[in-house]
Protein backbone atom coordinates (compact mmCIF):
# COMPACT_ATOMS: atom_id res chain seq x y z
CA UNK A 1 0.00 0.00 0.00
CA UNK A 2 1.61 3.29 -1.21
CA UNK A 3 0.79 5.80 1.29
CA UNK A 4 0.12 9.95 0.27
CA UNK A 5 -0.03 12.45 3.05
CA UNK A 6 -3.08 15.30 2.26
CA UNK A 7 -2.06 17.20 4.98
CA UNK A 8 -0.75 20.81 2.67
CA UNK A 9 -3.86 21.36 1.17
CA UNK A 10 -5.45 25.09 0.49
CA UNK A 11 -9.16 23.95 1.52
CA UNK A 12 -7.41 24.32 4.93
CA UNK A 13 -7.90 28.35 5.92
CA UNK A 14 -4.05 28.59 7.90
CA UNK A 15 -2.49 25.99 4.98
CA UNK A 16 -3.68 28.26 2.39
CA UNK A 17 -2.55 31.15 4.49
CA UNK A 18 0.76 29.66 5.07
CA UNK A 19 1.31 29.18 1.29
CA UNK A 20 0.30 32.94 0.08
CA UNK A 21 2.64 34.14 2.52
CA UNK A 22 5.41 31.92 2.14
CA UNK A 23 5.68 30.85 5.57
CA UNK A 24 8.29 28.44 5.34
CA UNK A 25 8.50 27.48 9.29
CA UNK A 26 4.35 26.24 9.02
CA UNK A 27 5.09 24.50 5.70
CA UNK A 28 8.42 22.61 6.69
CA UNK A 29 6.04 21.32 10.42
CA UNK A 30 3.20 19.78 7.66
CA UNK A 31 5.83 18.34 5.95
CA UNK A 32 7.80 16.42 8.94
CA UNK A 33 4.29 15.41 10.18
CA UNK A 34 4.22 13.38 6.60
CA UNK A 35 7.71 12.03 6.92
CA UNK A 36 6.07 7.99 7.21
CA UNK A 37 4.49 9.21 4.13
CA UNK A 38 5.39 7.15 1.15
CA UNK A 39 4.36 10.42 -1.27
CA UNK A 40 3.10 14.19 -0.35
CA UNK A 41 0.35 15.61 -1.79
CA UNK A 42 0.69 19.63 -2.72
CA UNK A 43 -2.32 20.54 -2.73
CA UNK A 44 -2.72 24.24 -4.36
CA UNK A 45 -6.11 24.13 -5.80
CA UNK A 46 -6.24 26.65 -9.18
CA UNK A 47 -2.73 28.06 -8.58
CA UNK A 48 -3.72 31.94 -9.42
CA UNK A 49 -3.34 35.23 -8.00
CA UNK A 50 -0.88 34.43 -4.60
CA UNK A 51 -0.33 30.96 -5.50
CA UNK A 52 0.67 31.40 -9.03
CA UNK A 53 3.96 29.45 -9.16
CA UNK A 54 3.48 28.58 -5.37
CA UNK A 55 5.36 24.84 -6.69
CA UNK A 56 8.51 27.28 -7.61
CA UNK A 57 8.60 27.66 -3.69
CA UNK A 58 6.80 24.71 -2.43
CA UNK A 59 9.06 21.89 -3.76
CA UNK A 60 12.00 22.91 -2.54
CA UNK A 61 11.01 22.67 0.39
CA UNK A 62 10.10 18.53 0.31
CA UNK A 63 13.21 16.95 0.74
CA UNK A 64 13.59 12.80 0.54
CA UNK A 65 9.95 12.45 -0.56
CA UNK A 66 8.16 11.42 -3.95
CA UNK A 67 5.84 14.46 -4.12
CA UNK A 68 1.76 14.03 -5.59
CA UNK A 69 0.99 17.34 -7.86
CA UNK A 70 -2.60 18.36 -6.85
CA UNK A 71 -3.68 20.97 -8.79
CA UNK A 72 -7.17 21.92 -11.04
CA UNK A 73 -4.40 24.39 -13.12
CA UNK A 74 -3.21 21.80 -16.07
CA UNK A 75 -0.17 23.91 -16.80
CA UNK A 76 0.96 24.58 -13.03
CA UNK A 77 1.26 20.60 -12.93
CA UNK A 78 2.91 20.45 -16.16
CA UNK A 79 5.24 23.25 -14.58
CA UNK A 80 5.61 21.66 -11.60
CA UNK A 81 7.41 18.65 -12.50
CA UNK A 82 9.96 20.25 -13.91
CA UNK A 83 11.18 20.86 -10.70
CA UNK A 84 12.24 17.66 -9.89
CA UNK A 85 15.19 14.98 -10.70
CA UNK A 86 12.70 11.71 -10.29
CA UNK A 87 9.88 13.35 -11.63
CA UNK A 88 8.91 9.33 -12.28
CA UNK A 89 8.05 8.50 -9.10
CA UNK A 90 6.25 11.73 -9.14
CA UNK A 91 2.06 11.71 -9.18
CA UNK A 92 -0.12 13.77 -11.40
CA UNK A 93 -3.10 14.39 -9.36
CA UNK A 94 -5.36 14.39 -11.24
CA UNK A 95 -7.06 14.66 -14.66
CA UNK A 96 -10.74 13.63 -15.70
CA UNK A 97 -12.49 12.35 -18.63
CA UNK A 98 -12.58 15.45 -20.49
CA UNK A 99 -11.11 15.80 -23.59
CA UNK A 100 -8.40 18.64 -23.12
CA UNK A 101 -7.23 17.97 -19.62
CA UNK A 102 -6.72 14.42 -20.37
CA UNK A 103 -5.17 14.89 -23.28
CA UNK A 104 -2.62 17.42 -21.58
CA UNK A 105 -2.42 15.18 -18.60
CA UNK A 106 -1.24 12.28 -20.31
CA UNK A 107 1.12 14.06 -22.38
CA UNK A 108 2.76 15.12 -19.46
CA UNK A 109 2.77 11.43 -17.41
CA UNK A 110 4.49 10.18 -20.70
CA UNK A 111 6.81 12.57 -20.92
CA UNK A 112 7.76 12.46 -17.34
CA UNK A 113 7.11 8.57 -16.71
CA UNK A 114 5.28 9.35 -13.87
CA UNK A 115 1.99 8.27 -12.06
CA UNK A 116 -1.38 9.55 -13.13
CA UNK A 117 -4.39 9.54 -11.18
CA UNK A 118 -7.61 9.66 -12.90
CA UNK A 119 -10.91 10.38 -11.33
CA UNK A 120 -14.11 8.44 -12.78
CA UNK A 121 -15.80 11.89 -13.66
CA UNK A 122 -15.83 14.41 -16.22
CA UNK A 123 -18.02 17.90 -16.75
CA UNK A 124 -20.66 15.73 -18.83
CA UNK A 125 -21.16 12.48 -16.11
CA UNK A 126 -20.63 14.36 -13.06
CA UNK A 127 -19.68 11.82 -10.44
CA UNK A 128 -21.82 8.52 -11.65
CA UNK A 129 -24.51 6.85 -9.42
CA UNK A 130 -23.10 3.16 -10.26
CA UNK A 131 -19.84 1.20 -10.37
CA UNK A 132 -20.70 0.59 -13.83
CA UNK A 133 -20.94 3.70 -15.12
CA UNK A 134 -17.70 4.57 -13.37
CA UNK A 135 -15.73 1.48 -14.78
CA UNK A 136 -16.89 3.12 -18.26
CA UNK A 137 -15.16 6.03 -17.62
CA UNK A 138 -12.33 3.71 -16.14
CA UNK A 139 -12.57 2.29 -19.88
CA UNK A 140 -11.95 5.24 -21.54
CA UNK A 141 -9.57 7.37 -19.55
CA UNK A 142 -6.97 3.70 -19.94
CA UNK A 143 -7.70 3.73 -23.99
CA UNK A 144 -6.26 7.22 -24.15
CA UNK A 145 -3.10 6.04 -21.74
CA UNK A 146 -2.58 3.35 -24.27
CA UNK A 147 -2.66 5.25 -26.67
CA UNK A 148 0.07 8.07 -24.76
CA UNK A 149 2.36 4.25 -24.22
CA UNK A 150 1.75 4.82 -20.41
CA UNK A 151 2.39 1.78 -18.06
CA UNK A 152 -0.52 0.23 -16.77
CA UNK A 153 1.34 -0.06 -13.36
CA UNK A 154 1.81 3.98 -13.36
CA UNK A 155 -1.94 4.23 -14.11
CA UNK A 156 -4.18 4.83 -10.21
CA UNK A 157 -7.59 5.34 -11.25
CA UNK A 158 -10.17 7.09 -8.42
CA UNK A 159 -13.27 6.01 -7.99
CA UNK A 160 -14.23 8.55 -5.78
CA UNK A 161 -15.47 8.51 -2.27
CA UNK A 162 -18.56 10.72 -1.62
CA UNK A 163 -19.20 11.83 2.29
CA UNK A 164 -21.48 8.74 4.01
CA UNK A 165 -23.36 11.69 5.59
CA UNK A 166 -24.68 12.82 2.17
CA UNK A 167 -25.33 9.62 0.22
CA UNK A 168 -24.31 6.29 2.46
CA UNK A 169 -24.91 4.07 -0.27
CA UNK A 170 -22.27 5.96 -2.48
CA UNK A 171 -19.76 4.02 0.05
CA UNK A 172 -20.69 0.62 -1.46
CA UNK A 173 -20.41 1.72 -4.76
CA UNK A 174 -17.23 2.88 -4.32
CA UNK A 175 -15.76 -0.64 -2.98
CA UNK A 176 -17.76 -2.43 -5.86
CA UNK A 177 -15.55 -0.21 -8.27
CA UNK A 178 -12.11 -0.89 -6.46
CA UNK A 179 -12.85 -4.60 -6.95
CA UNK A 180 -14.39 -4.33 -10.67
CA UNK A 181 -11.09 -2.40 -11.43
CA UNK A 182 -8.90 -4.99 -9.89
CA UNK A 183 -10.95 -7.51 -11.88
CA UNK A 184 -11.15 -5.92 -15.57
CA UNK A 185 -7.42 -5.54 -16.37
CA UNK A 186 -4.68 -8.02 -17.18
CA UNK A 187 -2.12 -6.57 -16.59
CA UNK A 188 -3.77 -4.69 -13.73
CA UNK A 189 -3.88 -1.00 -13.31
CA UNK A 190 -4.12 0.49 -9.82
CA UNK A 191 -6.58 2.00 -7.50
CA UNK A 192 -6.23 4.81 -5.01
CA UNK A 193 -9.12 6.94 -3.17
CA UNK A 194 -9.45 9.97 -0.72
CA UNK A 195 -9.72 8.07 2.32
CA UNK A 196 -10.96 11.25 4.44
CA UNK A 197 -13.95 12.19 2.22
CA UNK A 198 -15.86 9.02 3.63
CA UNK A 199 -16.05 11.11 7.21
CA UNK A 200 -16.30 14.43 6.20
CA UNK A 201 -18.97 16.43 7.84
CA UNK A 202 -19.26 13.61 10.73
CA UNK A 203 -18.05 14.36 14.32
CA UNK A 204 -14.53 14.77 14.88
CA UNK A 205 -14.68 12.02 17.71
CA UNK A 206 -16.21 9.58 14.53
CA UNK A 207 -13.84 10.51 11.93
CA UNK A 208 -10.65 8.40 12.85
CA UNK A 209 -12.74 5.37 13.45
CA UNK A 210 -15.01 5.60 10.10
CA UNK A 211 -11.26 6.32 8.30
CA UNK A 212 -10.00 3.34 9.79
CA UNK A 213 -12.78 0.77 9.25
CA UNK A 214 -13.42 2.08 5.17
CA UNK A 215 -9.47 2.08 4.71
CA UNK A 216 -9.85 -1.50 5.52
CA UNK A 217 -12.48 -2.50 3.59
CA UNK A 218 -11.30 -0.73 0.38
CA UNK A 219 -7.95 -2.31 0.70
CA UNK A 220 -9.31 -5.85 1.08
CA UNK A 221 -11.50 -4.76 -2.26
CA UNK A 222 -7.92 -4.34 -4.20
CA UNK A 223 -6.82 -0.60 -3.01
CA UNK A 224 -3.08 0.01 -3.98
CA UNK A 225 -2.90 3.71 -2.48
CA UNK A 226 -4.50 5.97 0.00
CA UNK A 227 -4.23 9.54 0.26
CA UNK A 228 -4.62 10.12 4.20
CA UNK A 229 -4.16 12.10 7.39
CA UNK A 230 -0.52 11.38 7.98
CA UNK A 231 -1.65 12.44 12.02
CA UNK A 232 -3.23 9.41 11.80
CA UNK A 233 -0.56 7.70 13.17
CA UNK A 234 -2.78 3.87 14.25
CA UNK A 235 -4.25 4.41 10.40
CA UNK A 236 -0.45 4.55 9.26
CA UNK A 237 -0.11 1.17 11.84
CA UNK A 238 -3.53 -0.60 10.58
CA UNK A 239 -2.36 -0.25 6.87
CA UNK A 240 1.10 -1.52 7.60
CA UNK A 241 -0.19 -4.19 9.60
CA UNK A 242 -2.36 -5.36 6.54
CA UNK A 243 0.32 -5.64 4.42
CA UNK A 244 2.67 -7.87 6.02
CA UNK A 245 -0.53 -9.78 7.91
CA UNK A 246 0.81 -9.30 11.11
CA UNK A 247 -1.36 -8.79 14.14
CA UNK A 248 -1.10 -7.99 17.34
CA UNK A 249 -4.07 -7.71 19.12
CA UNK A 250 -7.46 -9.07 18.99
CA UNK A 251 -8.31 -5.75 17.22
CA UNK A 252 -5.89 -5.90 14.68
CA UNK A 253 -7.19 -9.76 14.01
CA UNK A 254 -10.52 -8.21 13.43
CA UNK A 255 -9.16 -5.77 10.67
CA UNK A 256 -7.65 -8.31 8.98
CA UNK A 257 -10.45 -10.60 8.86
CA UNK A 258 -12.77 -7.77 7.23
CA UNK A 259 -10.03 -7.41 4.45
CA UNK A 260 -10.32 -11.02 3.94
CA UNK A 261 -14.19 -10.66 3.93
CA UNK A 262 -14.10 -8.21 1.59
CA UNK A 263 -11.35 -9.85 -1.02
CA UNK A 264 -13.11 -13.17 -0.42
CA UNK A 265 -16.57 -11.54 -1.04
CA UNK A 266 -17.65 -12.47 2.58
CA UNK A 267 -20.60 -11.83 4.45
CA UNK A 268 -20.02 -9.32 7.75
CA UNK A 269 -22.68 -11.69 9.72
CA UNK A 270 -20.12 -14.46 9.68
CA UNK A 271 -17.25 -12.33 11.37
CA UNK A 272 -16.68 -13.30 14.60
CA UNK A 273 -15.75 -10.43 17.15
CA UNK A 274 -15.81 -10.15 21.06
CA UNK A 275 -19.28 -8.01 22.15
CA UNK A 276 -17.33 -7.73 25.43
CA UNK A 277 -14.66 -5.53 23.67
CA UNK A 278 -16.21 -1.91 23.29
CA UNK A 279 -13.53 -1.56 20.33
CA UNK A 280 -14.20 -4.38 18.66
CA UNK A 281 -17.98 -3.81 19.00
CA UNK A 282 -17.12 -0.05 17.45
CA UNK A 283 -15.22 -1.19 14.38
CA UNK A 284 -18.38 -3.96 13.62
CA UNK A 285 -20.87 -1.18 13.95
CA UNK A 286 -19.15 1.23 11.82
CA UNK A 287 -18.17 -1.63 9.47
CA UNK A 288 -22.23 -2.34 9.22
CA UNK A 289 -22.86 1.35 8.84
CA UNK A 290 -20.33 1.78 5.64
CA UNK A 291 -21.58 -1.39 4.06
CA UNK A 292 -25.48 0.18 4.48
CA UNK A 293 -26.36 -2.58 6.12
CA UNK A 294 -27.55 -0.04 9.06
CA UNK A 295 -28.10 3.75 8.37
CA UNK A 296 -25.98 6.70 9.69
CA UNK A 297 -26.36 8.71 12.51
CA UNK A 298 -23.79 10.70 14.21
CA UNK A 299 -24.60 8.14 17.05
CA UNK A 300 -24.50 5.17 15.54
CA UNK A 301 -21.78 3.99 17.80
CA UNK A 302 -24.21 4.43 20.73
CA UNK A 303 -26.80 1.98 19.63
Amino acid sequence: MKLIGENIHIISKTVREALENRDENFVKNLIKIQEKMDCVDLNIGPARGKLDKIFEWLVPLVQGQDISFDSTNQNAIVEGLKLVKNSQNCFINSTTNDSEKLETLTDCAAENQCNLIALTLSKQTGIPKTADERLEIVFEIYEKCMEKEISHNKIYFDPLVLPIQADQAQGVETLNTIKMIKESFDPSVNTIIGLSNISNGTPKTLRPLLNRVYGTLAYGAGLDAVIMDAKDEELVRIFNMLDKNSPTSKVDELYLNLAEMMKNFGDLEDIKFDKNNIDEQNIIKTATVLLNKTIYSDSFTQV
